[in-house]
């Protein structure tokens, strides 16, 4: 198998720009920036360290500057730009750069005065470090590299001034190492705001120089100033590194940058690990390894060998598997930059990041954490980047967690899943059930008629999900009474309610929400009023497992769907509206069930991941968005990297192999 994005004609400072990269550490952690190697966002550096897995969330490592030297001439491969007295300054070192390349590490290959470097950058999984390896291949007479790392320490949503780049890491913090034994340098320190943190870079095969100038002032962030931000970021570089080459020679260099964390037992701080020992491979070794635990990912998902979208889309899902420290467990980071866990996010995702994909010990693991935060039957919406309790004010999370079990089950399927379920779950199920029966907070209740009622109104989403939710519910119960020795005639009591309940929701929802002069399902309803805009949320009344709508009313959704919301990369919120990524899998699976599945809707579902193609290799690479503008050409906005979008797009895509 391969996977892998080469990418050339990167001479263009400006149209390249907005390509972007990547790397995640499975804690929440990442590396970002462009393919050019010039930063653009504030989120972007080779190491934003998570914390507290999988937030709280600063970064560390900003990038590295390098320059080819060879005698008297110098070959600046710098490539960003900086605030000038009169208008942006920039280094388009990006002249030099002949290759990018994205295979699970990314790697610059630069080409100047008959050398070549070639730099990789890997984010160890699991633990907040980023190594990079530099090859200088050189065809002419002696020759070197000059490596120039920018470090800081800031939260990664903030950006850093002058003045308090030098009150958080003033020169004084910065410490050397230089190790006799195995020749290894570098530095480290811990910032002025923050002694339990430690930040380390270490390099073997290189000197290390103290430098003069060691700030690297009001580096312009294009992205930020597009939006109507500062824009502005400064870091510290107090150390080059040199890497020498002899004549026709080849020299090799290993860089390990690591954020520590100092650890409390009791009142007992947890003293620092030792630095480590590395030599001129250590990053070789370590990108070799994240490269072979990408095939691993590729391999377990079992999708065919030379379906290069499958492939893409399965290395994009591990993305946002990460580490909860508060639960011990796994969570689904909602996306990429600046988003936490959120279970909405999380629960829709679900599926495609790991079923689809075979990560069902993750997908146990997830269950749980979400789980553990029930609170009044309402799952939590999103953690706090700061750490904390999260909050849970969202009244559909909860429902799409019955989605989400259900899927589990449907997936796995075994003795070991039922148990699982009917031990550690099926009680939570219980919860979140008596909850939206009797009423809950944010208003919150089931009405009269057996419809669900959040404020005033009854969306059409959530009396979607409310149906599926009791429908899943008797499913599971039916189940577990098949299987258990504990009481089965309880859960088939319980089954029966709930089927009872959604006779009575099927009932209501046909009457009520129809509207029939558009061919399609009110948004919401409420006594004063029944409105009328045309959402894509009625999707869900289509595509979910359990629906309520007859043939020929599904096919009339969709038609008006597709004729007024769809627009390639997403589907529009309304006929003016932001277009969502995430929403494609409702609608592609709602397309498939209306069309029978048949040769010709698969074919021409088949058709609708063309954008989705070409959107995987134009903005980060691999990845897809959270949402997009309302007009053509559709660019797009929000986290450049969203889980929903991801899930749901790989699960409807693995839909036309079934």
């Amino acid at each position: 198998m391969n996977f892998e994005f080469a990418l050339d004609k990167l001479n263009n400072y400006k149209n390249n720009l907005n390509r972007e990269w990547l790397l995640t550490n499975g804690l929440g952690g990442y590396g970002s920036s462009s393919i050019i190697g010039a930063h653009s966002r504030i989120h972007q550096g080779y190491l934003i360290a998570s914390l507290q897995a999988p937030v709280d969330r600063v970064l560390a490592f900003s990038k590295t500057n390098e320059r080819l030297v060879c005698g008297s001439r110098i070959y600046d491969l710098t490539t960003a730009q900086h605030k000038g007295p009169y208008t942006s300054e920039f280094n388009q070192g990006n002249m030099h750069l002949s290759q990018f390349k994205y295979d699970g590490n990314v790697t610059f290959i630069y080409e100047a005065g008959g050398m070549r470097l070639t730099k990789t950058i890997t984010l160890v999984h699991e633990k907040n470090q980023c190594t990079i390896a530099y090859t200088l291949e050189n065809n002419g007479p002696a020759a070197g590299v000059v490596i120039t790392p920018l470090m800081n320490y800031r939260k990664h949503s903030a950006h850093m001034t002058i003045d308090d780049l030098r009150f958080e890491l003033p020169e004084e913090v910065f410490q050397e190492i230089r190790n006799e034994n195995n020749g290894n340098v570098g530095f480290y320190y811990s910032p002025v705001s923050n002694s339990d943190v430690r930040i380390s870079l270490i390099s073997a095969g290189c000197e290390m120089v103290k430098r003069n100038n060691v700030y690297d002032e009001n580096m312009e962030l294009q992205h930020e100033l597009d939006d109507g931000k500062d824009g502005l970021d400064c870091h510290i570089k107090p150390y080059d590194f040199v890497m020498e080459v002899a004549a026709g020679g080849v020299s090799k260099a290993s860089f390990v940058c690591s954020v520590d964390v100092k650890s409390s037992t009791g009142r007992k701080k947890v003293n620092w690990p030792d630095f480590e020992d590395i030599d001129r491979d250590t990053a070789f070794v370590e990108a070799e390894k994240e490269k072979n635990r990408v095939q691993g990912l590729i391999e377990t998902a079992g999708f065919d060998e030379d379906d290069e979208l499958a492939q893409v889309l399965t290395v994009a899902a591990n993305q946002f598997i990460v580490k909860r420290k508060s639960s011990n467990k796994k969570s689904i980071i909602a996306g990429y930059p600046w988003l936490t866990d959120r279970g909405r996010d999380a629960m829709v995702a679900f599926t495609g990041i790991c079923l689809e994909t075979g990560h069902f010990d993750d997908a146990k693991s997830i269950l749980l954490t979400y789980a553990k935060y029930i609170k009044n039957g309402l799952l939590p919406n999103e953690f706090p980047e700061e750490g904390g309790t999260p909050s849970n004010n969202t009244a559909d999370a909860s429902l799409w967690y019955f989605y989400a079990v259900y899927n589990y089950l449907k997936y796995v399927d075994n003795d070991e899943a039922w148990k699982f379920v009917e031990d550690e779950i099926y009680p939570h199920l219980q919860e979140i059930m008596g909850a939206y029966r009797k009423g809950t907070s944010y208003s919150i209740k089931m009405d009269d008629d057996a419809l669900m009622q959040v404020g005033k109104c009854k969306p059409v989403d959530i009396n979607a999900l409310w149906y599926n939710a009791l429908m899943t519910m008797e499913e599971i119960s039916r189940g577990i009474a098949r299987r258990t020795h504990n009481k089965p005639e309880n859960y088939l009591a319980y089954a029966g309610g709930c089927s009872q309940l959604a006779i009575w929701v099927k009932e209501a929802f046909n009457t009520d929400f129809w509207y029939e002069e558009g061919g399609y399902l009110y948004n919401s309803i409420s006594e004063e009023e029944k409105d009328t805009a045309l959402c894509p949320d009625q999707l869900f009344a289509i595509s979910l497992p359990f629906t309520m709508l007859d043939v020929e009313k599904e096919k009339s959704v969709v038609k008006v769907v597709k004729d007024n919301l769809y627009v390639g990369v997403g589907i529009k919120s309304l006929e003016e509206g932001t277009a969502w990524g995430f929403m494609l899998g409702a609608f592609i699976e709602a397309y498939l069930k209306v069309g029978g599945h048949s040769a010709q809707a698969i074919e021409e579902a088949k058709a609708m991941f063309e954008p989705v193609e070409k959107h995987l290799v134009t903005e980060c690479i691999g990845n897809y968005s959270e949402n997009f503008n309302s007009e053509k050409p559709y660019q797009p906005k929000g986290c450049f990297a969203q889980a929903w979008s991801v899930g749901e797009i790989l699960r409807a895509y693995a839909l036309l192999k079934k």
